[in-house]
């Protein structure tokens, strides 16, 4: 369908204010433009708690951010990591994203603040997703969490992240995860599909900007054939049930679809919902973008009845 008339005015005003490309700017630029994105989200929802804690990490500590809906406990605990291409944004730029998710899932979130590129490259930030996983496992009780429920998600880099983290958890042995949400998911460094090429410029998310992330993330091209980099490339066989959700002019809708047709093939329960008229990663942009609501409800429902006792 056509894009959205919201949208589209957006990505006028964006065209207007003519910001130098994503490639053109250090990390460090880059991470200093996202600074006003927050303004940008759905309005903070009230919690019982919002807590910032550092829990042990592979190297050090990490900081996470834990925010506990109003319910008695123990209950249903989400780990959550935030998109960026692995190179910009925090907890701080998904903050409504997480407070909303809390609320409307009735789930704690733990958003993990994982150590960005091009500082720490792979598999950097995807060890410390897995070691805030293993620690939200292994803490349960103290946080008034389930660790029978226990969910990954994320959004864009996040996506991948969420999707990698449930492939090291299945081959280590590692905590039992119950379900993974996928929004709007980086996948695959091939960027070779349709998609891209439809959606290569001009949707808010480029093709130039996603060789400029995956160009600070990988220490070499070869890594991005490893699955913990591209989950595709990987055994998809007894992972966790999974919810995969895509946007019509985005260049990463394609790979997020075959991916969720990948998961069903190989045996795995899969909900896929793809947004029309609609760009990547748009649930960060609620203030805005009035479908952005739409869509972090059905996020939450996902997550709420894949984590049903």
């Amino acid at each position: 369908m056509p894009l959205d008339p919201i949208v589209k005015a957006l990505l006028d005003q964006m065209a207007q204010a003519d910001a130098p490309a994503l490639s053109e700017q250090t990390p460090e630029e880059a991470r200093a433009g996202t600074a006003d994105l927050a303004a940008m989200g759905l309005p903070p929802e009230d919690l019982a708690s919002v807590e910032d804690r550092d829990i042990p990490g592979p190297a050090g500590d990490i900081p996470v951010r834990i925010y506990t809906p109003e319910g008695a406990g123990p209950l249903p605990v989400t780990v959550f990591f935030h998109g960026g291409g692995w190179v910009i944004m925090d907890v701080e730029s998904h903050d409504s994203v997480c407070r909303y998710l809390a609320k409307a899932s009735g789930s704690i979130v733990v958003s993990v603040d994982y150590r960005l590129a091009p500082e720490s490259k792979y598999p950097v930030p995807v060890e410390d997703c897995y070691a805030a996983t293993v620690w939200v496992a292994e803490n349960a009780t103290s946080l008034g969490a389930d660790a029978a429920r226990l969910a990954v998600a994320g959004d864009s880099a996040g996506g991948n992240l969420a999707a990698a983290v449930a492939q090291m958890a299945r081959d280590r042995s590692g905590p039992s995860i119950a379900f993974q949400a996928l929004m709007f998911p980086v996948l695959d460094a091939r960027m070779d599909t349709a998609s891209y090429k439809a959606n290569s410029e001009g949707f808010f998310l480029t093709e130039d900007s996603m060789q400029w992330f995956w160009g600070h993330y990988l220490n070499e091209a070869s890594e991005g054939e490893q699955a913990y980099a591209s989950p595709p490339r990987g055994d998809l066989a007894g992972l966790p049930p999974a919810f995969v959700a895509t946007a019509e002019y985005d260049p990463l809708c394609d790979e997020g679809e075959a991916y969720a047709t990948a998961l069903n093939d190989a045996g795995v329960q899969t909900e896929y919902v793809e947004y029309d008229g609609q760009i990547h990663d748009f649930i960060l942009l609620g203030a805005v973008i009035p479908r952005a609501k739409e869509a972090m409800d059905k996020l939450a429902s996902a997550i709420k009845a894949g984590l049903s006792a």
